[in-house]
């Protein structure tokens, strides 16, 4: 049987420059409007074959330029959708992307129960991104102190951050004092509804000086450390987080990490972001299905 090809629909008959070798490309190649419509040979040498057609009859219409908006300090800038669906993605990984804010006084336990937690939902099987208060500050956000203008600037950039993680279906925690209900309320009108979850750590200023694990507290009160939150910057708690910790449980005791993360993990559970453990990821049950006849699972594509 013999088969019968489609024709190409490339202009040239150059075989170098033919769609059927550059795929996707050449599509857009095509939607790009021209802009050298009267080109002319060099002298002694002939017209490129791909020079664009100026001959009468046909049609040598320029498409309109795509618009534009000026955003902040940015000009002439436009949105491009990802060719992805955040749905997609999010079936991928078993779960739904989010943001867990992370807020309280230094020595609150935030770094230490976001740790505890990304382990247990990595032992779950899910994807996470943790962005840690100091950390951040080796790179991203070096350049900034601790005024009310940097700080400021810190949770913004942070926000923007933890929200493309989000977007890409991950789970991303993040923890940082954030001491400004007004930076933190900014950050969440950005996301969508239910992406933004608020997680208080509600630990007394005593327990946490008590604690002092960098000894900060030490230093502000000898006024070796300016504007530190908590003794001479103001920490404004949040009216109505999502998920607060508490330092003790009923019984008076100190909680510990683990079960600070596991009521956190639990309440992911309950408000519907992670998928039951016993329900596999969809790249694992494409695997399944890609199951081999002696019974050994196929995890060449994952």
């Amino acid at each position: 049987m013999q088969l019968q090809l489609s024709r190409c629909p490339c202009p040239s008959a150059a075989p170098a420059r033919c769609c059927r070798g550059r795929g996707v490309a050449v599509r857009a190649e095509h939607q790009r409007p021209s802009v050298a419509t009267n080109a002319v040979a060099a002298p002694g040498r002939s017209a490129s074959p791909l020079a664009p057609a100026t001959a009468p009859g046909l049609n040598n219409a320029v498409a309109a330029p795509l618009a534009t908006t000026n955003v902040g300090n940015s000009t002439n800038i436009r949105w491009h959708e990802s060719m992805v669906d955040r749905r997609d993605k999010e079936m991928l990984l078993g779960q739904r992307g989010c943001i867990l804010w992370f807020t309280g006084l230094s020595g609150s336990g935030k770094s230490t129960v976001a740790c505890t937690l990304e382990h247990l939902l990595h032992e779950r099987g899910h994807f996470t991104a943790l962005l840690d208060g100091d950390n951040i500050r080796h790179g991203l956000n070096k350049d900034l102190g601790f005024s009310a203008e940097d700080r400021a600037e810190n949770i913004r950039r942070i926000g923007e951050v933890a929200k493309l993680f989000a977007e890409s279906g991950g789970i991303t925690l993040t923890s940082f004092i954030s001491p400004y209900r007004a930076d933190r309320d900014a950050v969440r009108a950005r996301c969508r509804t239910g992406e933004f979850l608020e997680v208080h750590m509600a630990v007394p200023i005593e327990v946490c000086e008590a604690r002092d694990p960098k000894g900060l507290y030490k230093k502000a009160r000898a006024g070796l450390i300016k504007n530190f939150t908590g003794i001479d910057d103001p920490y404004e708690a949040p009216l109505a987080p999502e998920i607060t910790v508490k330092a003790y449980d009923e019984e008076g005791q100190m909680r510990s990490p683990v079960e600070m993360a596991q009521q956190i993990l639990d309440l992911l559970d309950d408000m519907g972001y992670l998928r039951d453990p016993a329900m596999p990821t969809l790249a694992v049950a494409s695997a399944l299905q890609r199951k081999h006849s002696d019974g050994i699972l196929d995890f060449s594509c994952l």
